[in-house]
C-alpha cells in the first residue's frame, strides 16, 4: 500500500486515501473481487484506477455514460495517464486502431459500454489484450430493480469465462435488493463488499412548502450569498430561472444538455470560479463535478425517485461544512408532477405505436434495418404522428436501453462524408487548390478511414486543428460535395437513431412488453418512496434515506426540516409545561430544568418570555412563581 500511496500522490496530489479507499484497493490487489458502494463525491474512480497503474496491463472500464467516460478519460490524460474512450460514432476502421493502440501503446485505461461486448469482433480483439482488472461503474444498471436499468449489462458477467482477473462493480446508489441482483447478475465471487454510510451529517435536507418559489429563492441566497446548484427539469426552465435572478441582482449562470460544448465549458468555469455563484441545471449537470465549497443545492421540482435527489443533493457541503439541500415544492405542484409522471409512462400499446411509426418514419421493410441509421428530429416525428413528446421521448429510450436501438440525443459530430474519388485524385485536387489544403490534410489525416466507409468527422474540431472557422470548413465540404468528390451528410436535427435489430414488429414489442412493465413498476415505487419523503413530516430526512438505502440508522440528524420542526414544537410548549408545574408551587430553575429534561437554552428562553409577559415573577426564595 506504500506504493498506492506513492501513485495517489504523483499522479492525484493527495497524502492519504479518504475511508474505505485503502481497503477497496487492497482487495484489488489481493485477487478478491469486490464491490464498492459509496455515495456520490466519495471517490470510486480512485478505487480502480490506482490499483491499475501498479499492475503492468490495461483496466477494462464498463460504463454506461459517454459524458462519464469523457469526463474520467479527460481527467486521466490531464494527469499523464494514457487512457481511451470507445464511445459512440467511431468507424469500425478507428476502432481496430484504437484497439491496437490499447495493445502496443501503453494505455493503461480502456473504457467502453456495455452495449460494445455485444459486438462479437470487439470482444475477441479485448481478449488478447493484457487486462489486469474490470470495473463496472453505475453497477446497478445491472439490476431490472435499479434505476437505470440497462439489458446490455446482463451480458457482462460471461467475461468471467474469458478474463480471469479481479472485478470490481462500482455505485452511488443501490438499495439492498439492488446490491445482490449486482452480485448475482455479474457472477461475483467471495465478494468483499465495502459500503460507506449514506449519512451526511452536515447536510440538512429541508423540504419548504411554498407557492412563491422566486421570492424563497431570494430570501435564501440573501442569507447563504455563497456557491450554489439549482437543479430543473428542463432546458427551458434553464433559461427562465437564470434570468429572473440574474434579474435579481443575484450571478447566474446555466446548464444543459442541449448547450454546444463550447458553451458549456464558459457556464461551468464561470460558475467553478465563482464569477457566477449560482448555476441552473438540469441533470445533465454533476458528472464528475467536484466543487467542494457548495452551500446549497435546490431542486424545484420532484426528481423522480430518491436515488437521483440523494446524488444530485449530495454534490452539497463535500469540504464537511455545513450545508443544504432544499426541495422547494407545495401540494398542488406535488399533483401535478404526480399525473405528469404517470402520464408519460408507455404502456404495451404506445410502445407498439411509436414502434411502429419510426420504422414507417424512415421506410424500413419487414425483417429489414439492422445496423441502418438515420438523423432524427424528434420534434417533427411526433408532430408528424400526433404523439406527445415526452412520453414519445421516454418511449425511444425505453427501446434504446432494450438493445433494439440506439438513440444518440447529442450529436458533436455535425457532419458525416466518405471521399468518393481515390487518394491519388485528392492530392492532385489540392496542387490545383492549395487554399485548401490544410482542411482536407487535416480530415485525411484524423479519419484514415474516410475512403471505405461513411465517417462521421467534428467540423468543429477541425476548425480548430486547422485554424479557420467551423464556416469555412463546412463551405469546402459543400463545395467537395458538387463537384461529387465527397459523399456528405450535414446534420440539423437534434439526433440520430441506429437500428440494432431487424424489423420485426409484434414479435419485438411482445418479448419486451414484460420488462416494460416491470420498470414501470419500479418507476412508480421509487416516485411512492421520494412523495413519501416529502410528505413525511415527522420522521428525520436523513433517516428515511438511509432507510432507504437499507441502513440501519436510527439517529437523527438535528439539522432537516422535519426535525427543526420538532425542535420547534417542543420548544414552543416549553413554556406551557412550566406554568402547569408552577400551579403546584413555586420552582427553582434548578428544579424546573430536572423536571422538564431540557438544556439550559430552552429553559432561560422561555423563562424570558413568560417573565416579559407577566404571567410569572421571581420571588423573594429566587423560585418561579405564577401571578
Amino acid at each position: 500500500m506504500n506504493n498506492a500511496l506513492e501513485v495517489l500522490k504523483k499522479h492525484w496530489n493527495y497524502d492519504t486515501f479518504r475511508e474505505p479507499q485503502e481497503a477497496i484497493i487492497q482487495s484489488l490487489l489481493e485477487g478478491n473481487d469486490t464491490f464498492a458502494l459509496l455515495p456520490t463525491g466519495g471517490g470510486k474512480s480512485i478505487c480502480f484506477q490506482v490499483p491499475a497503474l501498479l499492475k503492468s496491463g490495461i483496466c477494462l472500464v464498463i460504463s454506461p455514460l459517454v459524458a462519464l467516460m469523457k469526463d474520467q478519460v479527460d481527467n486521466l490524460k490531464k494527469r499523464d495517464i494514457k487512457a481511451i474512450a470507445l464511445t459512440g460514432g467511431i468507424s469500425w476502421e478507428e476502432t481496430g486502431q484504437l484497439l491496437d493502440n490499447c495493445m502496443y501503446g501503453g494505455y493503461k485505461f480502456l473504457y467502453l459500454s456495455p452495449e460494445r461486448l455485444q459486438q462479437d469482433w470487439i470482444l475477441e480483439r479485448l481478449k488478447q489484450l493484457p487486462i489486469n482488472f474490470i470495473a463496472i461503474d453505475e453497477a446497478h444498471c445491472i439490476s431490472q430493480w435499479g434505476h437505470d436499468f440497462r439489458p446490455a449489462y446482463l451480458k457482462i458477467g460471461q467475461l468471467k469465462e474469458y478474463f480471469k482477473v479481479p472485478f470490481i462493480a462500482l455505485t452511488a446508489t443501490a438499495t439492498e435488493q439492488v446490491q445482490k441482483d449486482i452480485c448475482t447478475l455479474l457472477q461475483l465471487k467471495n465478494v468483499k463488499l465495502f459500503k460507506k454510510s449514506f449519512s451526511r451529517p452536515n447536510l440538512g435536507y429541508h423540504v419548504i412548502y411554498t407557492e412563491d418559489k422566486i421570492n424563497k429563492l431570494k430570501q435564501i441566497f440573501n442569507k447563504n450569498p455563497q456557491p450554489a446548484i439549482i437543479y430543473v427539469r428542463n432546458r427551458r426552465d434553464c433559461l427562465t430561472w437564470s434570468k429572473q435572478l440574474n434579474d435579481l441582482g443575484f450571478s447566474t449562470t446555466y446548464y444543459h444538455g442541449g448547450l454546444k460544448p463550447k458553451e458549456k465549458n464558459n457556464n461551468m468555469q464561470l460558475w467553478l470560479e465563482e464569477k457566477a455563484l449560482i448555476i441552473v441545471a438540469t441533470n445533465a449537470f454533476g458528472m464528475g463535478i467536484d466543487k467542494p465549497n457548495v452551500k446549497t443545492v435546490i431542486h424545484l421540482q420532484l426528481p423522480e425517485n430518491l436515488e437521483n435527489y440523494y446524488q444530485e443533493a449530495g454534490r452539497a457541503g463535500r469540504n464537511g461544512e455545513k450545508a443544504f439541500a432544499l426541495l422547494l415544492t407545495h401540494e398542488f405542484d406535488i399533483k401535478i408532477t404526480k399525473e405528469q409522471f404517470i402520464n408519460v409512462l408507455a404502456d404495451k400499446a404506445f410502445l407498439n405505436k411509436v414502434y411502429h411509426a419510426l420504422n414507417n418514419y424512415f421506410q424500413i421493410a419487414y425483417g429489414e434495418g439492422i445496423n441502418e441509421w438515420f438523423t432524427f428530429n424528434l420534434q417533427a416525428f411526433c408532430l408528424k404522428y400526433q404523439l406527445p413528446v415526452t412520453k414519445t421521448y421516454n418511449t425511444i429510450q425505453f427501446l434504446d436501453r432494450a438493445g433494439i436501438l440506439t438513440f444518440s440525443n447529442e450529436n458533436n459530430d455535425k457532419a458525416q462524408l466518405q471521399f468518393l474519388i481515390e487518394s491519388r485524385e485528392v492530392v492532385r485536387y489540392i496542387s490545383l487548390h492549395p487554399n485548401e489544403e490544410m482542411i482536407i490534410q487535416t480530415i485525411l489525416r484524423t479519419y484514415p478511414g474516410i475512403f471505405e466507409q461513411i465517417t462521421a468527422i467534428n467540423t468543429v474540431a477541425i476548425a480548430n486543428k486547422t485554424g479557420k472557422s467551423e464556416e469555412q470548413v463546412i463551405q469546402i465540404l459543400e463545395k467537395l460535395k458538387k463537384l461529387e468528390l465527397i459523399d456528405l451528410y450535414l446534420f440539423s436535427n437534434d439526433s440520430k437513431i441506429i437500428f440494432n435489430e431487424p424489423r420485426e414488429d409484434d414479435y419485438t414489442i411482445n418479448r419486451i412488453a414484460k420488462q416494460l412493465l416491470i420498470q414501470n413498476k419500479v418507476k412508480i415505487e421509487k416516485f411512492q418512496s421520494m412523495l413519501n419523503f416529502v410528505h413525511n413530516k415527522e420522521t428525520c430526512k436523513s433517516v428515511l434515506i438511509s432507510t432507504y438505502f437499507g441502513e440501519a440508522n436510527t439517529s437523527s440528524c438535528g439539522i432537516c426540516s422535519s426535525c427543526r420542526k420538532k425542535e420547534t414544537s417542543k420548544i414552543s410548549s416549553i413554556p406551557n409545561s412550566i406554568i402547569e408545574l408552577l400551579k403546584k408551587e413555586a420552582k427553582s430553575s434548578h428544579e424546573l430544568q430536572n423536571l422538564l429534561e431540557i438544556n439550559t437554552e430552552d429553559l432561560i428562553f422561555a423563562l424570558q418570555t413568560l417573565l416579559e409577559n407577566d404571567q410569572i415573577f421571581l420571588n423573594q426564595h429566587k423560585k418561579y412563581q405564577l401571578k
